[in-house]
């Protein structure tokens, strides 16, 4: 199964603690660093999907305040039928 994934991003902000879930195609640490910037406020995301936009580095996220970031891959929900 091809296309994009979910991956949770986890990273600090001034020292405080932020989360949030995103659809991409491909994730490594730059696209996470890229991305929690965007989530801070600091990175721009693209208005069309082949839009170019500047990526945001991780000394200039560390610039403005984020620290620590990590990304996980999000796993699918285990259903389970219920008997009765």
């Amino acid at each position: 199964m091809g296309g994009p994934s979910l991956y949770i991003i986890d990273y600090m902000l001034h020292g405080e603690p932020k989360s949030f879930i995103i659809r991409a195609e491909v994730m490594n640490n730059s696209e996470a660093w890229h991305w929690a910037s965007c989530d801070a406020g600091v990175g721009r995301i693209p208005k069309f999907g082949r839009e170019k936009v500047k990526r945001v580095s991780k000394p200039l996220a560390e610039k403005y305040g984020i620290t620590d970031v990590r990304w996980r891959a999000s796993v699918a929900p285990s259903w389970v039928k219920e008997s009765g």
